[in-house]
């Protein structure tokens, strides 16, 4: 198996499971380039080898992620399709087989976008999620803008993207983002097992199922991504995206 790039992404395989942990809870699981970078390749190893059948994304037992790293994401402020982070959006929205993920504790900005990619989404009772962006003075990224209508309809996705606050795992399924709302510490291994059961069906069927359901989504949606990632250039050099992230890492400091 392949190994990854980043000691805070742990990658495992268990039979046809291939399994990806965001492992740095010092900091909340926060997502570096060099974690997002991991997270792509990981993507696409589970797309190459013929063992893998699922893949699962979590983070540790008592967080998901709280999305990008701050001080990391002022350093790296270019919007480039080079950008790791552009390159796990991609991988992501494109992984030929399932993705699983199982939710614990908060899902933040990209921690609740990456969801909208997932085919089944696990969460615990206490999870929460949020879309902060209009809150940080930015706008939608990993095609959430064209998704989350999509999925919701037009009235629940703007509450979530224009106001940005916190929802419950019991609203995500509401609202259609979460398969299951399970108790606190059962999720992961449901979600394993979930994978289990999938990896046992036919790989041919289930990722041509995978590529049907998908079908009408890949034109719009990288379209939108592409779309977004310009306004998101744009917003994070206006003075009240930058007040807001010097006001942040000043709190940080203190």
């Amino acid at each position: 198996m392949t190994l990854s790039i980043d000691p805070n992404v742990i990658y495992a395989q268990s039979g046809p499971v291939f399994s990806m942990q965001m492992h740095r809870p010092e900091k909340k699981n926060a997502l570096s380039q060099t974690m997002y970078r991991a997270l792509a390749e990981g993507l696409q190893h589970a797309d190459a080898d013929d063992s893998v059948k699922v893949t699962v994304i979590h983070g540790t037992a008592d967080c998901f992620t709280s999305g990008n790293d701050v001080n990391d994401f002022v350093m790296h402020t270019e919007r480039s399709d080079d950008r790791p982070s552009v390159q796990f959006m991609k991988a992501i929205s494109l992984a030929r087989k399932p993705v699983i993920a199982s939710v614990d504790g908060m899902a933040i900005g990209i921690g609740t976008t990456m969801l909208l990619h997932c085919d089944l989404v696990f969460a615990s009772s206490d999870a929460f999620l949020q879309l902060p962006f209009t809150r940080l003075g930015l706008c939608p990224e990993a095609g959430s803008s064209f998704l989350t209508p999509a999925l919701m309809g037009h009235q629940r996705a703007a509450e979530l993207l224009l106001l940005g606050e916190r929802f419950s795992a019991s609203t995500a399924k509401e609202y259609g983002l979460v398969n299951a709302v399970l108790p606190a510490g059962k999720v992961l291994a449901y979600a394993m097992q979930k994978a289990h059961e999938l990896g046992a069906l036919p790989g041919e069927a289930v990722q041509t199922t995978k590529q049907l359901l998908k079908r009408g989504q890949q034109g719009p949606l990288a379209e939108t991504i592409a779309l977004e990632l310009e306004h998101f250039k744009h917003l994070l050099h206006s003075p009240e995206a930058q007040a807001i992230m010097l006001a942040f890492l000043n709190r940080k400091k203190s």
